[in-house]
């Protein structure tokens, strides 16, 4: 299922939280769900969250796995020849949404267990454009770094860096070039 609801109320939901006792504990989880939105969805959603009575706290534990939201743009154009904005996707490997006795909600991300460290003579400083993402390095043994030799890898690291870096830009560049096309020609398509 991609849904499933949990309801725990009583002496065993103290595991919980205190208030959990009272008000009872709510466990959602969202599996491998995929869904498309209209952005004027999201914006006409505030008058039915409102109230007039404060509601009761409820202790709560929303947990997302592998989800993929779309959000697509249905205002009306400015220009009539636009091709549209382009629709937001978030994909969600794994979030906790928890909402304790005090009302507030707090949202954790999936903590990974790996082991890693960082190698001597690794760039450490990089301009804040430049970033990619963290690199780790799983600890092996002797045997599995298949004829490396530990002086070579910051060279490479070096390599690798400087790839991920051009490629980045040249996507950049594609990107921009497209749009560009797009203004003179709407149903441009590559």
């Amino acid at each position: 299922p991609e849904v499933c609801l949990r309801l725990e109320v009583g002496p065993n939901a103290a595991v919980h939280s205190p208030l959990a006792v009272q008000n009872g504990f709510l466990h959602i989880l969202v599996q491998s769900y995929t869904a498309e939105l209209f952005m004027s969805f999201l914006t006409n959603l505030g008058p039915f969250l409102e109230d007039e009575i404060i509601p009761e706290v409820i202790p709560m534990e929303i947990e997302v796995v592998d989800a993929k939201i779309t959000l697509k743009d249905d205002s009306p154009r400015v220009y009539p020849t636009s091709p549209g904005p382009v629709p937001i996707t978030l994909a969600v490997d794994h979030i906790i949404v928890k909402r304790r006795d005090d009302g507030v909600f707090y949202l954790t991300g999936q903590q990974h267990q790996e082991t890693c460290f960082i190698l001597p003579g690794t760039p450490q400083a990089v301009p804040e454009e430049q970033k990619a993402p963290a690199e780790c390095v799983l600890a092996a043994t002797a045997a599995g770094t298949r004829g490396l030799q530990l002086k070579e890898l910051p060279e490479l690291q070096r390599e690798l860096q400087t790839m991920k870096i051009a490629l980045a830009e040249a996507n950049m560049d594609k990107a921009r070039l497209l749009q560009e096309i797009r203004k003179y020609n709407p149903l441009f398509q590559l």
